[in-house]
């Protein structure tokens, strides 16, 4: 199988799909390797690391998308790459249920789209999402410490407080992958956290692990309220699988924030968990709504793209290997987890959570 690495063309996006270790597993079960020119340098990686591994660099995306027969790739096609899809199969973060256009363009192109994101083991856990949920939660302290920062257009208040003086309130809504991550950096930041969840086994085992340090509450409307209400950092970390995040902080509990306070919506990807939420980019990640500075930056990994990039490739290289070495319809029909990966195949939406948010019709894949 020929497979292709398209330099990422996302604002600010500095991931790139492969590592050079990931191309010699690839060239060394006999597959070729073609990648964009320069596509993995903002991961500090050259095109000679590349090409002293095997692989061939190419000047153009264009070159790339029609040479291969997958295409790897970090983050969705955009608009200008719909043309290179038809009959190709796509490896990628795709997030389709906040992208109607994409899912639309993916429809039509005939291609198949295995998304990252939704390819699931029998526990239901997200190999191929966890690893960017976790730096995402670990940035989003980070980036809402910044957002506090009066230069910013927050109200001046510093995380961790200092003596005689009380530190910053931190509510967090979800305690997945990325809303633990976001909670251990938190805490470890020296911030009076709460973390609600509808999950009465994840609040156990944040309160246990972190031994009574974090405010563990039921997630409902009513405490979703006073912890927003009472917090000058927000931080939104609510997935469900494949479909769009529910809007669960409402733009009246914004209103009551103090102003100056701060918004992180990790879960942004999938449309936000707020209501004020709209994507922004790593050039102008933030913007003010009802006095509350919003950071709301839709590939946040993408600023710490050597780390995102070894990360992710860790996770995702099994699963090309497969794709590659028994072609799409026996590895998705031998192992299911990649078989739920598959959210667009020959003209058909084959994943329900896509299907519903944009009320079409669902086609699941049959083996």
């Amino acid at each position: 199988m020929i497979i292709g690495v398209p330099k990422e063309i996302k604002t600010e996006e500095k991931r790139v799909a492969i590592t050079p270790a990931g191309v010699a597993a690839l060239t060394t079960h006999g597959h070729k390797v073609v990648i964009e020119k320069r596509a993995g340098m903002g991961s500090g990686i050259t095109d000679d690391a590349y090409k002293q591994v095997g692989a061939k660099i190419l000047p153009k995306a264009a070159d790339v998308w029609k040479q291969a027969d997958m295409i790897m790739k970090v983050k969705e096609p955009l608009n200008v790459e719909y043309k290179y899809m038809k009959n190709k199969l796509i490896f990628t973060y795709l997030h389709l249920a906040a992208v109607k256009e994409l899912t639309l363009a993916m429809l039509k192109s005939n291609c198949i789209g295995i998304a990252y994101e939704t390819i699931e083991l029998p526990d239901g856990s997200l190999p191929l999402l966890t690893p960017m949920s976790e730096v995402a939660g670990k940035l989003a302290p980070q980036v809402g410490a910044w957002c506090l920062e009066a230069s910013n257009g927050g109200s001046g208040v510093l995380l961790a407080g200092v003596s005689g003086v009380a530190p910053a309130k931190v509510a967090i809504i979800g305690a997945g992958v990325s809303g633990s991550c976001a909670c251990e950096i938190a805490v470890g930041m020296g911030a009076q956290v709460t973390i609600l969840d509808i999950d009465p086994a994840r609040l156990r085992y944040i309160h246990d692990i972190h031994q009574g340090k974090v405010i563990t509450l039921m997630s409902n409307h009513g405490n979703i309220e006073q912890a927003v209400n009472e917090a000058d950092l927000v931080i939104g970390a609510v997935l469900i699988t494949g479909a769009k995040a529910p809007k669960l902080v409402t733009k009246e509990m914004i209103k009551k924030m103090r102003p100056g306070s701060a918004i992180v919506d990790i879960s942004v990807d999938q449309g936000g968990c707020i209501e004020t939420t709209k994507a922004t980019t790593h050039t102008n990640p933030t913007f003010n709504k009802y006095g509350v500075v919003h950071y709301c930056v839709a590939n946040m990994p993408g600023i710490v793209p050597r780390t995102s990039t070894y990360a992710l490739t860790n996770a995702t290289l099994s699963y090309a290997l497969e794709l590659a070495n028994k072609g799409f319809e026996k590895a998705v029909v031998e192992n299911e987890a990649l078989r739920k990966g598959i959210n667009v195949c020959h003209g058909k939406l084959t994943y329900k959570g896509v299907a519903d948010a944009f009320k079409l019709k669902y086609s699941p894949y049959t083996v």
